[in-house]
């Protein structure tokens, strides 16, 4: 390889894309935005509970029931309602997202020492809010009861119970931000690398200077370098930024090691740079290579376990995860943000990471020198 040829060749490309306003505002607003706007929005942690209370025993038990509830600032009884009518009404118009009803009968049935019931309805619309929701109200209402039985009872029973003791690892408050924005900063790397190689061929085709680079010294495989190179400086880059991004607007803990990180990242990109290579080489037009690449960046993102577990899935959906390097980039950035592991713990995942790389880049090479011929 002449490794003259291959940096004027790399400069030309640079130039080229920051003449182009519309690489401009990939290479620069789009991560920006993105890190921004997922960092916000993909959030399953539990802030605000609207409650609807039917109270029909309308006692001080009843009311002590109520600042249980909204003690923590979690829950508020929005729509304090008279009939099960309204509490329906509120819940189907969305307006609220539970509600409570106490029975008459419920403080009485305390004061007699009997099992006093309450009915909880949730809006199970959104199962994994419903499922969140119904077990902090099932935690609220078991500190009530220890409560209660404290004071009723003046004996304490602390022989033969178990004391549970739980320690949270990685991440101790369970922020749903510590595990996202490690997984956006992999997806936005994975789909500017992705979106801009898929062009890189379709704009020699449609600016009518393919065939001046085929009649050029240039090898294959120096053509392909030149072409690659600049979107692997960019792609480091970019990553780079919203890294420092995610962990100082965001404060996501970076526990693991930078350069096992830029490790992992040269290595993903060998995938996502052979795919964009593909696409960019069977296609004709722009329009159809960004169609294409959305058509592959879907799925990708579906089967990666960034939201969805992988065990999850049904079996069959599972084997053709082994297959996605998003799956096994998730793993490793996840580790080294959040439990601060390295190689020696992550190198199953850089292995299967570096032989879908190598087979996918080799394949787009072969495939590309083909179309050439």
């Amino acid at each position: 390889m002449n490794r003259l040829r291959i940096r004027e060749f790399v400069r030309k490309e640079f130039i080229q894309l920051f003449r182009d306003p519309k690489s401009r505002r990939v290479l620069i607003v789009m991560p920006i935005i993105q890190i921004l706007v997922f960092g916000y929005v993909v959030n399953y942690d539990i802030r605000d509970i609207r409650v609807a209370m039917l109270d029909q025993s309308r006692t001080p038990e009843s009311r002590e029931l109520a600042r249980a509830l909204t003690g923590n600032g979690i829950f508020r009884i929005t729509h304090p309602v008279d009939n099960e009518r309204q509490m329906e009404e509120a819940l189907t118009r969305g307006k609220v997202d539970m509600g409570v009803k106490v029975p008459p009968d419920f403080a009485r049935r305390i004061r007699e020492r009997r099992t006093a019931d309450i009915q909880i309805l949730a809006d199970g619309s959104m199962s994994n809010m419903a499922s969140i929701r119904i077990a902090y109200t099932s935690s609220v209402l078991d500190r009530l009861n220890r409560q209660l039985l404290g004071d009723l009872y003046a004996q304490r029973l602390d022989y033969g119970r178990i004391d549970l003791r739980l320690r949270t690892w990685y991440n101790p408050n369970l922020d749903s931000q510590h595990f996202f924005v490690p997984g956006i900063v992999a997806f936005i790397v994975m789909l500017i690398s992705f979106l801009l190689t898929s062009i890189a061929i379709i704009k020699e085709k449609e600016a009518g200077t393919m065939e001046q680079l085929i009649v050029t010294p240039l090898t294959v495989v120096e053509l392909i370098a030149a072409k690659t190179i600049p979107y692997i400086i960019i792609s480091i880059v970019q990553m780079i930024a919203i890294t420092i991004l995610a962990v100082y607007w965001f404060a996501i803990p970076m526990a693991g090691s930078a350069a096992c990180l830029l490790l992992a990242t040269l290595v993903f990109l060998l995938s996502t740079l052979g795919m964009g290579l593909f696409i960019s080489t069977v296609s004709s037009t722009q329009q159809q290579a960004m169609m294409t690449t959305f058509f592959f960046i879907l799925p990708i993102f579906m089967l990666s376990g960034f939201v969805f577990p992988i065990a999850n899935m049904p079996f069959v959906v599972q084997l053709l995860t082994y297959l996605n390097p998003l799956r096994y980039f998730l793993v490793i950035i996840r580790g080294i943000f959040l439990k601060g592991v390295g190689m020696e713990i992550l190198w199953p995942q850089f292995a299967a990471l570096a032989v879908l790389g190598i087979v996918v880049f080799s394949g787009a090479i072969g495939f590309f020198r083909k179309r050439l011929d």
